[in-house]
């Protein structure tokens, strides 16, 4: 039974991934990556904020529009992750457990999105 908001899978991996982006940020920002630095923070964070904010209407065509929102950012959260993985901006072992989390709430709001469309078209 879902209860509010901090209930829902989806919120808890979204919310995993910006514990460890803040992490993340303290531990490993470098001034020539700070654009990617930022743009991880703001796009994780508006995953968790969009599915809060979301769930605060209800069943109701609104709350299926967040859930859109949350899953684009969560999808721009990974294609960061990925690329500063893939030049070695991030480390390692930090960065690839962030992107397990970032890519399961993708799947998870991916899935919520699809049932939620069926019925507010």
């Amino acid at each position: 039974m879902v209860r509010d908001h901090t209930s829902l899978k989806a919120w808890q991996a979204a919310h995993a991934v910006n514990v460890g982006v803040i992490r993340l940020a303290r531990t490993a920002w470098k001034p020539y990556a700070s654009a990617l630095f930022t743009q991880l923070q703001r796009s994780s964070l508006s995953v968790q904020l969009n599915i809060a904010e979301g769930y605060s209407f209800g069943n109701s065509p609104t709350y299926t529009r967040h859930i859109g929102i949350a899953y684009g950012s969560a999808v721009e959260t990974a294609e960061i992750l990925k690329l500063g993985l893939e030049t070695g901006v991030l480390p390692v072992d930090q960065a690839r457990g962030i992107l397990e989390h970032a890519d399961h709430a993708r799947h998870l709001l991916l899935g919520l999105l699809k049932y939620r469309r069926k019925f507010h078209a």
